[in-house]
């Protein structure tokens, strides 16, 4: 027997049209790339988009076809989510801090028939053109008066094309699982890997992710996201803020602690999210101001674990913080850590224990934990396993696989992170597997060793890796980036840790550096820094 219910298929069209029909008048800002700041609403945004799918089906782009963009958190990039997905195509949003040959790489792989660039991009695909092997079409996302001179064949400027249509357009129905968008991993061995995210699965993280134990934003909040557009769907942002009607503040290319600043404290901004080097560029700037943003009531991050400081600080000047955890295959988020009622009793120091985990899982994930047999492995906050997920936003399969590839045998993905899970359902990540350090037949987290490194006043950003060791199989490195203006040495860093860490967990040497090198999404690249330092 089946239930008698409309069988509505989840689009991500329906997202805009209920934003335009239920929260039209609410504001979309943006710094855009030519300077000035850009406002318009909701509904002038479903208009746009609709406009923009009739210029695609003008520029031949079909059903299925990759369309891709290159490009910042502007209302143009907006446009693209909804207009290019809302119509049949497939948005493949790259990420411009890839390697030119990656860049080649994935839009040749993806077989992008356009290609949407924002002015300040164009001279990196001007450099690669000539090894595009589909790209029909190049469109400068700007105006008439600002378009470049430039030698990308027949380019477009994104507004004419806009300008020509009219928006009497009807978003087609089809297929909740059609293909509606393309990220590639970052950080992987060998070429970057294509995950292909769905309607159903975008429109469900959508709802997941807007619940209130995960993302808790409701219309009277303004949500800038640092996090990027061109970055894992900018953790769905996007498409959340459609559903749930907040106010949408997007920063452009202007990413610095003073930029963000401004613009936050003049448009009200209640919640920001980004990676945590964004956040300590923030609280730099705050401290060397003197400023601070009053609106703010809450910071989220992601992709890189908080340390205890930085949540501390953000404690300290009444912000809440948020952790999450996810990858480009999870669409992002998986988990969420908020405090519960269960967590009232506790102190201050406790809480920012609790905070510093991954959290629960959203409703629809499940996680385990699994040993090296792939045998389960109990939550009981002890045990520790490399930790699988299931659900219906997680990857099955990357682009070019066959389906269901990059699964165990049991339907699980393996995500290379090893955890615990505690008795009330909280992960907490422990290290990637490839990161951690077997010392003597014991293990070492480097994200545990990090973490009351950063706890010292003079230290801005450090990284642990292992090196080999004759005797011990691997011992840990530290690598550390003093804060500005101090004078950080070795011995002051070593006996910091003393009496902080187990003795066997100390560093048999540290390395002071100007600069951590950080990858393309704000993440430290620790495959560069045992390049440098990981000794044979």
């Amino acid at each position: 027997m089946y239930g008698l219910m409309m069988d509505t298929p989840l689009l991500i069209s329906s997202l805009i049209e209920h934003a335009s029909t239920v929260f039209g008048g609410t504001e979309i800002v943006t710094r855009t790339v030519e300077g000035p700041i850009h406002r318009y609403t909701w509904t002038d945004a479903h208009l746009r988009s609709k406009q923009l799918a009739q210029a695609l089906q003008t520029l031949d782009i079909h059903d299925g076809d990759a369309v891709a963009t290159v490009a910042w958190n502007t209302h143009r990039h907006l446009e693209l989510y909804y207009g290019v997905s809302g119509m049949g195509a497939v948005i493949h949003t790259v990420n411009p801090r890839l390697h030119p040959s990656q860049l080649v790489y994935v839009l040749n792989h993806a077989k992008d028939r356009a290609l949407f660039i924002d002015l300040t991009f164009v001279p990196l695909l001007e450099a690669v053109q000539d090894h595009l092997q589909t790209v029909k079409h190049f469109v400068v996302m700007t105006d008439a008066a600002h378009m470049p001179k430039t030698t990308l064949p027949g380019a477009l400027c994104y507004e004419d094309l806009l300008a020509a249509e009219d928006g009497a357009y009807e978003w087609p129905t089809f297929d909740e699982n059609t293909a509606a968008g393309i990220c590639y991993t970052s950080g992987t061995t060998g070429n970057p890997k294509g995950v292909v995210y769905s309607h159903r699965s975008s429109v469900l993280h959508a709802y997941g992710a807007s619940l209130p134990s995960a993302l808790p934003l409701s219309p009277g909040d303004a949500m800038l996201p640092v996090v990027p557009m061109f970055h894992v769907n900018a953790w769905g942002i996007p498409y959340g803020a459609a559903m749930c009607g907040y106010r949408l503040v997007l920063p452009g290319p202007r990413l610095d602690g003073a930029g963000l600043t401004e613009l936050m404290a003049a448009e009200g901004v209640t919640v920001c999210c980004g990676v945590p080097t964004v956040h300590l560029g923030l609280l730099d700037h705050w401290r060397e101001s003197g400023t601070g943003v009053p609106s703010l009531r809450m910071a989220t991050v992601g992709g890189a674990a908080p340390t205890r400081s930085l949540i501390e600080a953000f404690h300290a000047r009444g912000i809440a913080f948020l952790h999450g955890w996810g990858m480009t295959e999870t669409s992002p988020i998986g988990t969420t850590c908020t405090l519960s009622a269960l967590d009232e009793g506790l102190t201050d120091e406790q809480k920012v224990d609790v905070l510093m985990r991954q959290g629960r899982p959203l409703c629809g994930v499940r996680l385990r934990i699994v040993d090296a047999f792939g045998e389960p492995l109990p939550n009981d906050g002890e045990a520790m396993g490399e930790l699988q997920i299931q659900g219906p936003w997680i990857c099955s399969a990357y682009l070019g696989d066959e389906p269901g590839s990059a699964l165990d045998d049991e339907g699980w993905f393996p995500t290379g992170d090893m955890a615990v899970i505690h008795p009330d359902g909280i992960l907490q990540i422990t290290d990637r597997k490839k990161d951690l350090i077997k010392s003597g037949g014991e293990w070492i987290s480097s994200l545990d060793l990090e973490d009351v490194v950063t706890r010292h006043p003079e230290v801005s950003v450090a990284a642990v890796i292992a090196v080999p060791h004759e005797k011990w199989g691997e011992r840990p490195l530290l690598v550390v980036q003093p804060a500005q203006g101090t004078s950080l040495s070795r011995e002051s860093v070593l006996e910091f840790l003393e009496g902080q860490v187990a003795k066997w967990w100390l560093p048999d040497e540290v390395v002071l550096v100007d600069a951590i090198p950080l990858g393309a999404t704000g993440k430290v690249q620790k495959s560069k820094l045992r390049e440098t330092y990981g000794r044979a």
